[in-house]
């Protein structure tokens, strides 16, 4: 009966502390490049996100099928939350002359490819 109790307890902490059904990175970014979160087909997803760095990023959103749209500024230290619509990915641009740093906290469907484009 001990063991049931602590495993549930231990299971319970694992996942209010949100290790289970979320991606948690810091991303790197080379000057003027883009980091690119989703651009395959998935669900919605939506991101915790804040610039570590010391550049401005522009943050939108490119839906796979082309175009893109919802374009913010991210300064240094700011911190925003993005609900990504079902197959369209999340583009984070670092239009600094320096690398940029970026901490994610993304939820919802986690089947999202992962890749760096030159602007």
């Amino acid at each position: 009966m001990k063991k049931i109790i602590a495993l549930t307890a231990t299971i319970w902490s694992i996942y209010s502390c949100g290790i289970i059904g979320s991606l948690n990175s810091n991303t790197s970014i080379k000057p003027h490049e883009r980091f690119v979160l989703g651009q395959n087909e998935h669900g919605k997803f939506r991101t915790y996100l804040k610039n570590e760095g010391t550049t401005v990023l522009k943050i939108f959103q490119a839906p796979i099928s082309g175009g893109s749209y919802g374009s913010a500024l991210v300064h240094p230290q700011e911190s925003i939350q993005i609900k990504t619509a079902q197959n369209s990915a999340l583009v984070i641009e670092n239009t600094g002359d320096v690398y940029g740093s970026v901490t994610l906290k993304v939820k919802g469907d986690l089947n999202l490819g992962m890749t760096y484009n030159h602007q």
